[in-house]
């Protein structure tokens, strides 16, 4: 029972929620390209492979980033003893 009343994860800061929001709407982009990149390509000819792989590169950056911060947040709820010992 003890282990329902520890947090699992450090409460979501407004910075941490703009990172989340970030790499969700990268995410979704993503898959738009995926989905629809013959369609791109016909529009856009090779500009839609760059715009692909630009997309690609800032969401493994912001995938980085958001993961790093999330880890430093929740180390430092737990490492300051706040889940409920």
């Amino acid at each position: 029972m003890e282990l329902l009343r520890t947090p699992m994860a450090a409460p979501e800061t407004a910075r941490l929620r703009r990172l989340r929001m970030a790499w969700q709407l990268l995410c979704v982009l993503t898959a738009l390209c995926v989905a629809f990149f013959s369609t791109m390509r016909a529009l856009m000819g090779r500009a839609a492979l760059y715009l692909v792989a630009i997309i690609l590169a800032l969401t493994l950056l912001q995938s980085l980033l958001y993961w790093n911060a999330k880890q430093r947040a929740d180390n430092r709820l737990f490492d300051s003893g706040e889940e409920g010992e």
